[in-house]
């Protein structure tokens, strides 16, 4: 049983999500949440999801910057960035937020629980970065945050870079929040 929370501003958008999971043999609706950090953290702890479906754009956060967050907890669960643009450009900013899976919303069902028992077994589902939008992305960042980039996209922890860059844990994690707001900041947010 794969046990998902979903993250949604459009309780409708929940609601069919919430439907179509408990139709589906293996799945579980485990909570929704609209992405409030009044109700996120406390469902998170309370249900202990496998998988959160994770809407990229939330009108009191930003989708990729709360990925960060909860990929910083002691056990986080996967997480599915769930959004309307899903392309190339949200790729980047995905990786680097530690998504483990970036899909569009128009994916029909099957689809969807395809996506989601992949990144449940531990297989990453995001498209690929082609070396011309890396280099435009990275031309977007000040020199301090390339080297930073380049760890997080090797895979490195917070920890490793830090050690790395001879800064301490938090400086990295503000600095990747800095980096996803500023390569976020020119994609489309219409729809989510």
């Amino acid at each position: 049983m794969i046990r998902i929370v979903v993250i949604d501003d459009h309780p409708a958008l929940r609601a069919g999500v919430r439907t179509v999971i408990e139709a589906e043999p293996g799945l579980v609706f485990a909570g929704e949440s609209a992405g409030d950090e009044e109700s996120l953290w406390p469902l998170l702890h309370r249900t202990r999801p496998d998988l959160v479906l994770l809407d990229y754009h939330l009108p009191s956060t930003d989708g990729l910057q709360l990925c960060h967050r909860i990929k910083r907890q002691a056990t986080p669960p996967r997480v599915l960035v769930h959004s309307a643009y899903a392309s190339p450009p949200l790729a980047l900013p995905a990786i680097l937020a530690r998504a483990d899976g970036l899909v569009d919303k128009g994916l029909a069902a099957r689809e969807l629980f395809a996506a989601i028992r992949l990144v449940h077994r531990g297989d990453r589902l995001i498209p690929e970065v082609s070396p011309y939008l890396r280099g435009e992305a990275l031309s977007q960042l000040d020199e301090r945050d390339r080297p930073i980039v380049g760890m997080l996209l090797d895979g490195a922890s917070d920890a490793e870079i830090a050690q790395a860059a001879g800064v301490e844990a938090a400086d990295v994690e503000h600095a990747t929040r800095r980096i996803l707001a500023r390569l976020t900041q020119s994609i489309p947010v219409a729809g989510g």
